[in-house]
């Protein structure tokens, strides 16, 4: 099965005539996607109630991914984090069933330490039933040596566009899922793709749901609001609508 959607669910003017009718944006978002990511909680924390209610906006087979708070990739780079990847998990259980996944996006700058990552990916795991995928943006994340460590905790490397570092641009191997972040190329957050890019994205996509894996999309392109508009065309080459 494969999955599109965007970072978040604002709807730009120009783009409301690509949704149906619904009592928020989120259940207008949700007429036409089956999917989004939450990057908000990376920033800050939300109330548990929250997420009950979004959960509620949306239909039955929706799915939400929620990405991990930076306080725990950013601030603590990992280390001696349980208490708080616990914490999160307590906070996002109001989604429920619809609860999709959990991305985990680590600073350019964190080079991999396998002591250090297993014992994270350890209190991922004891905190997570749902999918987990990871983002790394150290080249040292890319090397054979950390293949077992994605096997072992069942983690799918994410595909980045503009991949960073190279390499980024292609899934990994283990997870039980395949995630794609495209953030917008040449300018990350500001780009749109052209239907060039979208028809080779398209493939990539068919290929991996051939393994029988479910498969997500999330444009990340937001600055000016082609994350919809790239959605919603890469779902009409795709037989999505």
């Amino acid at each position: 099965m494969i999955r599109i959607g965007c970072a978040g669910w604002s709807i730009a003017s120009r783009q409301a005539g690509l949704f149906g009718e619904g009592d928020s944006v989120l259940a207008r978002y949700a007429t036409r996607f089956d999917a989004v990511e939450v990057n908000s909680t990376f920033y800050r924390s939300h109330r548990p109630d929250t997420f009950v209610r979004w959960a509620a906006a949306v239909p039955r087979t929706f799915r939400f991914s929620v990405k991990l708070p930076k306080t725990i990739t950013h601030e603590a780079r990992l280390v001696r984090t349980a208490p708080l990847i616990r914490a999160f998990a307590q906070e996002v259980a109001g989604l429920g069933a619809k609860l999709g996944g959990v991305l985990v996006q680590l600073p350019p700058s964190l080079a991999f330490d396998a002591r250090v990552a297993g014992a994270f990916f350890r209190a991922m795991r004891a905190a997570f039933d749902a999918p987990l995928c990871c983002e790394p943006r150290h080249g040292s994340w890319f090397e054979s040596r950390v293949d077992a460590l994605w096997e072992r905790f069942d983690i799918a490397r994410v595909a980045a566009d503009p991949p960073q570092p190279e390499g980024a641009g292609a899934p990994g191997d283990a997870g039980r899922w395949r995630y794609f972040r495209l953030h917008g190329a040449p300018r990350m957050y500001y780009s749109a793709y052209d239907d060039a890019r979208l028809v080779s994205l398209a493939a990539q996509l068919r290929a991996c749901d051939r393994q029988r894996r479910p498969v997500w999309c999330i444009f990340d392109n937001t600055a000016h609001s082609h994350a919809v508009e790239n959605a919603a065309r890469l779902q009409e080459m795709l037989g999505l609508r």
